[in-house]
């Protein structure tokens, strides 16, 4: 079984194979060349070695304990040097027989990556390609969590069109440089890092509506489409696309993570959204994967393998979306609660109410309600906020339906709360009430103290565990002795936990990893999943696992191999 090996008399630095039943320890001694740099020193890595416990040890230069198939995803390990990246393929033990993995994958160095750029920039348009230093830190680095990597692309590409993105996937499948894709950067998985460099392609020119066909409820975007402009440019037809993610997202990027939002209570998620996609393949060709009709039982159904894949298959250029009627009405109510767990017990009853016209269903905790008060926008601040766990609610529907909706919503949650109900009398109070919702995560970011860190992460589970969860989470976040905070989309079962700590004290960090951790464990042990909107990216990898098991693992393994034998697309998301 392979480990950490030093290849003799070569040049290229360390190779990092698969380990079984031992786990590489790294230590910085001394600088090696990454990407084919003579004399850079990015990254300084070494290894020192001990004895396994039969006694054999690797010699000098490696370190070799406990642990196996959780390293699977490192073990398929990074070669730096003399411009290489190689990730070698576990033993067959590992990958439980999964058919057509060759043994290594080697990408181009920094040199050819930078020859791929400038044919790229020859072909579609010098304007189209960047190599501006800031540029890249953007399209690589995410404020919004931890789950980042060190390594930057060599370039950022932004194509025009779907022959666009095609010619690119050409280049980069000929030269074997790794494609990341990237929409508005609001995950916050690290969906769109880059941990062994490439081209990263930005969708901002591909914001075109291609055709909309409203006596069919249906539009077709590019992915670099705006969900809240596509839905001010149709509202005239009294349609709108029911997705409701960050203001800031795109069509595209919400496509790959099978976004949701609080509209997902009554509308679903993107997958529920989505009738057909035009994809562009690693080696450049491209795929429709099925006409427009509602409903189709022709083939595989392939939309639903690109929706949520995270650019790991192909390159989404171009969407159709269903389109759903604009409500006649709407309405938002806001309700405190003496505690989180009455909150989330008050949540339980009204899903399980059958009222109809509920169509979000979101909780904030105290500390959350607080910040509002310190930080929010000035609209926000406009009205002095109960610092307690809080319920927002919206309604759609008739304008009498929602009447009723608001009379029994009352009277449901009246045994779990003394506090008044706050119902919005006009459509500005309406949008203020819910502005204090949709700017909760923005307004913590912006609080952030220098040189602090936010985790933010998610899980959902049934709903008759949602009260438990919540209550077990809030209970151990206050523990921590740091800012943290409960927010989500309670309706659906999924709710997110974020929380600031300080990455230079290694204590502090840990124990936030630990409680994060620990909230996915219980999630599963409750039949949930670990992540019900943002996706696994390179943050989620190792609970993914847990939750699916190797054998599943190795199935998503044997598509992404027979779609992307290369493994150049957006590699090491998702799983290694």
């Amino acid at each position: 079984m392979a480990g950490l090996r030093v290849i003799p008399g070569c040049r290229r630095g360390l190779h990092f194979g698969g380990t079984c039943g031992r786990r590489v320890t790294l230590q910085t001694t001394r600088q090696l060349r990454p990407l084919g740099q003579p004399g850079s020193s990015r990254r300084p890595y070494s290894a020192t070695t001990a004895s396994t416990p039969n006694g054999r040890g690797w010699g000098r230069n490696a370190f070799i304990t406990s642990g196996a198939l959780s390293l699977v995803g490192f073990g398929a390990g990074v070669m730096f040097g003399k411009g290489y990246y190689e990730l070698m393929q576990p033993k067959a033990e590992w990958v439980l027989n999964t058919p057509n993995i060759p043994k290594a994958i080697t990408y181009a160095n920094r040199f050819e990556m930078l020859h791929a750029a400038e044919e790229i920039a020859r072909l579609i348009g010098q304007d189209c390609v960047s190599y501006d230093s800031d540029v890249l830190e953007h399209h690589g680095h995410s404020d919004w969590s931890t789950s980042n990597s060190s390594e930057r692309a060599v370039a950022v590409v932004y194509p025009r069109t779907t022959e666009d993105v095609s010619t690119i996937a050409r280049i980069c499948s000929k030269r074997k440089v790794p494609m990341i894709p990237f929409g508005a950067g609001s995950s916050v998985e690290g969906n769109f890092s880059q941990p062994y460099s490439g081209i990263c392609i930005d969708f901002t020119n591909m914001n075109k509506v291609i055709s909309f066909h409203p006596e069919d409820m249906d539009v077709v975007v590019q992915p670099g489409v705006n969900w809240v402009d596509l839905n001010n440019k149709i509202a005239h037809t009294n349609l709108f696309a029911p997705m409701d993610p960050s203001p800031t997202a795109t069509v595209g990027g919400m496509v790959s993570t099978n976004c949701s939002g609080t509209n997902a209570f009554r509308y679903g998620t993107m997958k529920d959204w989505v009738l057909n996609l035009t994809v562009v393949l690693p080696d450049g060709q491209t795929v429709k994967t099925r006409r427009r009709p509602r409903k189709t039982s022709a083939g595989y159904n392939l939309t639903s393998l690109f929706v949520g894949a995270e650019g790991t298959l192909g390159i989404v250029t171009e969407i159709t979306l269903k389109l759903a009627p604009i409500p006649q009405d709407t309405s938002v109510a806001v309700i405190p609660f003496p505690s989180i767990n009455d909150a989330a017990a008050a949540a339980t009853l009204l899903i399980r109410s059958g009222i109809s016209g509920l169509a979000a269903l979101e909780i904030m905790d105290d500390a959350q309600m607080a910040i509002l008060n310190k930080h929010g926008s000035a609209t926000v601040r406009q009205r002095r906020w109960q610092e307690k766990t809080t319920l927002f609610i919206k309604f759609s529907g008739t304008t009498e339906a929602i009447k009723s909706d608001i009379s029994r919503v009352s009277s449901l949650v009246a045994p779990f709360s003394a506090h008044q109900p706050i119902f919005a009398r006009s459509k500005k109070e309406e949008a203020n009430l819910w502005a204090a919702r949709k700017e909760a995560l923005f307004t913590m970011v912006n609080i952030r103290p220098e040189g602090t860190e936010m985790w933010s992460t998610d899980v959902a589970v049934p709903i008759s565990r949602l009260a438990e969860i919540i209550t077990w989470s809030k209970e151990e976040c206050s523990k921590l002795g740091i800012f943290a905070s409960v927010i989500g989309h309670v309706g659906d079962g999924n709710f997110h936990v974020a929380m600031m700590y300080d990455p230079r004290n290694a204590g502090q960090k840990e124990a936030v990893g630990k409680t994060v951790k620990e909230m996915m464990r219980r999630a599963l042990e409750m039949e949930g999943t670990v992540s019900g909107e943002h996706a696994i990216g390179i943050g989620k990898k190792g609970s993914l696992r847990d939750e699916l098991g190797v054998e599943t693992i190795g199935l998503m393994r044997a598509l992404k191999r027979a779609v992307d034998p290369d493994w150049i697309m957006n590699p090491g998301k998702v799983f290694d």
